[in-house]
């Protein structure tokens, strides 16, 4: 369980989105600092004394060694950069696809190597991967990616537990933000995202499960992959 209040929080891709949203409610729950951290920091809108912008290009690994020098104070730090290219494995651009694998896989995973000796130097704290429900549902690479995030959470959570960090995932299904813009469906708002992902922090949780969609993903896991895909079965 980690209290938001008076932590040194750390946010990727805070410059819009969902990221925005997140960088808003954690200073309304009384962060001391937030490091809102884009590949141009000059486009996050500072409207706090406590937002401290910050270069980080998640798929750089000399971008993220450089940030964690500049923000060594952190306790809680926040996945969300992201992309979503659309292509298909098996006949998709791999040129496309190893850039979302880059931004979306490795990148929380090269953020969190080098953050987690800093949070657990600091005390202790907590680390917010966002997944999603096509963690649980694949319909190609944006799929494949927020898998292989998901089960490198699993891991460092089961790591970084001795070390007093919690490792929180988020899964939702279509966010209403930018890079949902032409997707179908239900939306969920970003402000919702935001405050069931803190919560779960708070409550020292392991998985912030957002929305109808992706809880009704979750509940057929265990049942036949014919359930979620039933395309498998058609005539």
């Amino acid at each position: 369980m980690t209290r938001i209040t008076g932590q040194i929080a750390l946010v990727t891709g805070a410059n819009r989105g969902l990221g925005a949203a997140f960088v808003a409610e954690l200073l309304e729950r009384g962060v001391a600092k937030v490091y809102a951290a884009a590949r141009a920091p000059e486009s996050v809108a500072v409207t706090d004394p406590r937002i401290v912008p910050i270069a980080l290009d998640v798929t750089d690994e000399a971008s993220i060694a450089a940030a964690a020098v500049a923000t060594a104070d952190v306790t809680l730090l926040i996945n969300n950069a992201g992309i979503a290219v659309n292509q298909s494995l098996v006949s998709g651009d791999l040129t496309e696809i190893r850039r979302e694998f880059d931004t979306n896989f490795w990148g929380p995973v090269l953020v969190t190597r080098e953050f987690a000796p800093i949070i657990a130097g600091n005390g202790g704290g907590a680390i917010v991967n966002m997944h999603s429900a096509l963690s649980w549902l694949a319909v190609g690479s944006y799929s494949a990616t927020k898998a292989a995030l998901w089960s490198a959470s699993n891991s460092a959570r089961v790591e970084l537990a001795p070390h007093d960090i919690q490792v929180v995932g988020v899964h939702v299904g279509w966010v209403d933000t930018e890079m949902a813009a032409n997707a179908d469906g239900v939306k969920v708002p970003p402000a919702q995202v935001v405050t069931e992902a803190l919560d779960t922090v708070e409550a020292g949780g392991a998985e912030a499960i957002v929305g109808d969609v992706a809880r009704h993903v979750k509940s057929k896991l265990h049942e036949d992959v014919r359930v979620l895909y039933p395309q498998l079965t058609a005539s």
